[in-house]
């Protein structure tokens, strides 16, 4: 008997009786031919979910960081898993970004629903958290133009009505975002309706860190609100979704629980070179996956754990300005004479061109308090703060034009430059690459 389903043959059955000899009768061929008949939709349908799934988790490991970026403030390690039941792949991604100032945003988050649209929908979250954190938004307005994004595509979702499930809005997501700035240590997070992040501290204590937690993605209307917090330097911070602590056995709280209970007894995570292997953050992801997770989990997980890293005294020396043009030669001596001091003396000449510019700007259209830093790492970071919130543009000057230019030297000889917001004002900031032997 053939095995058909929705006008695909898939293969045949074939059907024996013994030891008797009669052939089969009518009724008997029936009989066949519906028990092929439901066969065939019962394996067309498992083909056809094998196929979905196998897509959706392409698409999300396609989209999910695939290499950390290079950057200084956190070492990172991650995990993302999939959920063992037949729910399917779900929304849940996590990212590093790179912000300006050796600053890192940590960002996890969860879409609601599974499959290839949650894939999908946390493809354009991501993206478009990446494109937010590149304005080096603070991390409670990122939420709120977030949610804004996500209210959007929740009106067009219902307007295409792609899909019975898809038109009645069930679309949403929860999401934390986390700035780390290895100057001050200091660490500001925002929520949306997601779990709160949890720390263990040098010392060894463990803390799941209070935070102001706003409303999911997609609600509208409410604002979001900053939590900082003080990381000393050494600090883990677990980032995680909540699939990692939540299950049909027990709560959110008792997940919690046991999350801080198997931070405070993993060895202290080090990753010094004669240390053994199995304190690494790599091995800790290891050891929370396997201590907090079931053998199949009923829902996907995301995990990011960061040691945070301290930028110290003799890597920032930074100055206070008046609004004096005068001030501008006597900034590029100290810049000059502080490179000299850190063996940078290469850089000294693009550097005091960019703090002759970023200066000379911060006097003329900014306003007190002026402030120069420079900060030493795998790169040269010159910033100028001032107390005004006007932000400069990149503009090409004509032939004949006496000014205009200075922003284009600094664009042209440096590896980025950009402006960031802050509550008292604006910081305007150009990265230089060093030489390997300076780097050294």
């Amino acid at each position: 008997v053939p095995l058909k389903a929705r006008g695909i043959t898939l293969g045949v059955a074939v059907f024996t009786r013994g030891p008797r000899l009669e052939p089969f009768e009518p009724d008997d061929v029936v009989l066949a031919q519906e028990l092929a008949g439901r066969a065939a939709v019962c394996i067309d349908n498992a083909r056809r979910y094998t196929r979905e799934h196998t897509t959706a988790l392409a698409l999300q490991r396609s989209l999910l960081t695939q290499r950390m970026p290079d950057q200084a403030a956190v070492e990172v390690a991650s995990r993302y898993l999939p959920a063992g039941s037949r729910a399917g792949v779900g929304g849940d991604w996590f990212d590093v970004i790179p912000l300006s100032g050796n600053r890192v945003a940590l960002v996890v988050g969860d879409v609601v629903g599974h499959g290839i649209h949650a894939s999908a929908a946390m493809g354009r979250l991501r993206t478009a958290v990446r494109t937010l954190a590149d304005v080096d938004l603070p991390p409670d307005e990122l939420l709120t133009h977030l949610d804004d994004l996500v209210s959007h595509l929740i009106a067009e979702d219902n307007d295409a009505a792609v899909s019975a499930a898809e038109a009645t809005g069930e679309f949403g997501a929860t999401c934390l975002y986390a700035v780390y700035d290895p100057v001050s240590r200091y660490c500001a997070l925002a929520s949306a309706g997601h779990v709160p992040p949890a720390v263990r501290l040098p010392d060894g204590t463990v803390e799941i860190i209070e935070i102001s937690t706003g409303p999911p993605l997609g609600v509208g209307g409410v604002p979001f609100e900053i939590t900082e917090r003080e990381l000393p330097e050494g600090s883990v911070l677990a980032l995680y979704t909540d699939g990692l602590i939540e299950s049909r056995d027990h709560d959110i709280d008792e997940g919690l629980e046991r999350l801080r209970t198997a931070l405070a007894t993993a060895p202290e995570p080090r990753a010094a070179p004669d240390e053994p292997s199995d304190l690494s953050l790599e091995n800790l992801c290891d050891r929370l996956i396997s201590t907090l997770l079931p053998d199949r989990p009923s829902d996907d997980t995301a995990l990011l754990v960061t040691r945070t890293r301290a930028l110290h005294s003799d890597q920032v020396a930074s100055w206070d300005l008046t609004g004096d043009p005068a001030q501008v030669a006597g900034a590029r001596l100290n810049a000059s004479a502080q490179l000299t001091a850190w063996g940078l003396d290469d850089a000294a000449f693009v550097t005091e061109l960019v703090v002759s510019e970023l200066v000379t700007n911060a006097i003329r259209y900014g306003a007190e308090p002026i402030r120069l830093r420079l900060i030493r790492d795998r790169t040269l970071i010159c910033e100028v703060s001032d107390g005004s919130n006007t932000a400069p543009h990149l503009r090409r000057s004509h032939a004949f034009d006496e000014g205009g230019r200075g922003l284009l030297l600094v664009a042209q000889l440096t590896q980025s430059w950009g402006t960031r917001q802050s509550a008292n004002g604006k910081t305007i900031w150009a990265e230089q690459v060093l030489s390997p032997l300076a780097e050294s």
